[in-house]
């Protein structure tokens, strides 16, 4: 190609955008790295007493002379490691969720949008509330149940990291379980159901609550009823925010 033959375009508009957009999500993928490795720097110094109150509930009911142990070599000290990285992240989820919005957003309706910022801070309040229901009221009655059950000389002693991970699989399956009300929500808003239907369906939503309360919980009926009601109760809150949030479409705002 002589110097006088034109080259190929640099100034492709479609190119420019998906790149500014890639350049973007960078810098809103980095801000949200920075911002966990900052809180996970700032929790590591305290991680022993993390997993001292995260064993709260299993100790306070351990009989006497019973005690968590560790089984492996470096469990003692990777263990309450993981902890405070499953804590950073718990953290610094504000953060992360604001970036993945602050993404997106420009590329929404109005009035999704409008939909869009409630249910966000919602699913992250009900999250962590689910979370804290599972510390305060789920883990005491269930660990009650269990030290009550161990068979007669059969000494409760748990594994430090087994119990870690026990614990974060209730904080997420709690977490999960108490976004029922979003996840009715979105289903209503892209038009899967309506405020009608789900009227009906109550009682097929109660019998799945308490089934899938019975697979998540430990076999204990108290801690099964204790997820079960609650997700009852947040469809019907999820009922509620559908009749005042979701619209009929020909009410949907433009761009």
């Amino acid at each position: 190609m002589s110097a006088s033959e034109p080259g190929p375009s640099s100034d492709d508009p479609v190119e420019e955008g998906l790149f500014s957009h890639l350049v973007e999500l960078r810098a809103r993928l980095l801000r949200a790295v920075v911002t966990l490795f900052l809180v996970l720097m700032a929790l590591i110094p305290i991680a022993n007493r993390l997993y001292t109150e995260l064993a709260a509930p299993l100790v306070a009911r351990l009989p006497a002379g019973a005690h968590l142990i560790a089984t492996e070599v470096a469990s003692s000290f990777f263990t309450p490691l993981k902890l405070a990285l499953w804590a950073a992240l718990f953290i610094s989820m504000p953060m992360i969720l604001y970036q993945l919005w602050a993404f997106v957003s420009p590329g929404l309706y109005r009035h999704e949008k409008r939909l869009a910022r409630p249910l966000l801070v919602a699913a992250l309040f009900l999250f962590y509330a689910g979370c804290a229901f599972a510390y305060f009221i789920v883990l005491p009655a269930a660990f009650k149940f269990l030290t009550a059950v161990t068979p007669d000389g059969v000494e409760m002693m748990t594994d430090i990291t087994h119990y870690l991970d026990f614990v974060m699989l209730m904080f997420l399956a709690f977490g999960l379980c108490f976004e029922v009300p979003v996840a009715v929500v979105i289903l209503a808003a892209v038009g899967v159901v309506d405020a009608e239907k789900l009227s009906r369906f109550r009682s097929y939503a109660i019998v799945g609550a308490f089934a899938i309360a019975a697979f998540i919980t430990p076999p204990d009926l108290l801690s099964m009823v204790m997820l079960a009601v609650p997700m009852c109760l947040l469809y019907e809150v999820g009922l509620l925010a559908v009749r005042f949030l979701i619209k009929p479409p020909t009410d949907l705002e433009a761009r």
